[in-house]
């Protein structure tokens, strides 16, 4: 099995290689979507007469707000998860990094399990972080999220095949 586990920095790396492809995809979701509804409601600021007006342009900006941060998640969630899952096992990041996720046994993840993965991530970032900052200082440099599910992320070595 390999014990070449990937330490916060390299993970970290690898995130934010992550972060910036998805943003712009994402950009190109949620954007339109958002203007589309924004074009729809036909709004003017000058129909603010009370407040009760006021309030329902608040309750729209956070539905709207809301939405997209469900749209959010659902992509990187589905994003990861397909890619750890898949022959690669890992994402776009973590490829150029030659890093892979494999549960305890150094066995490749199948969708259900990187599924739990990455849904425990939201653990790890309510917790402001700290279940990403775990994984500094654990053995195998896991972050709450890979504890949870029972996950490695572990440096590719020349032997190991990612089929």
């Amino acid at each position: 099995m390999n014990t070449n586990y990937a330490g916060f920095w390299l993970r970290f790396v690898a995130w934010f290689i992550d972060s910036l492809i998805l943003g712009v995809l994402e950009w190109f979701i949620i954007v339109p979507i958002l203007a589309t509804i924004g074009f729809a409601s036909n709004f003017s600021y000058s129909d603010l007469q009370n407040v009760e007006d006021i309030s329902s342009l608040v309750a729209i900006g956070s539905a709207l707000i809301g939405l997209a941060w469900v749209v959010n998640r659902a992509i990187l969630i589905l994003y990861h998860s397909v890619l750890e899952s898949s022959k690669f096992q890992g994402s776009i990041g973590k490829m150029a990094l030659q890093l892979i996720v494999t549960d305890v046994n150094g066995q490749k993840l199948d969708f259900g399990k990187a599924f739990v993965r990455n849904l425990c991530k939201l653990i790890s970032n309510i917790t402001l972080a700290i279940g990403y900052i775990v994984a500094g200082f654990t053995d195998k440099k896991q972050a709450l999220h890979d504890i949870i599910a029972g996950t490695l992320v572990v440096k590719k070595s020349s032997g190991t095949s990612a089929s």
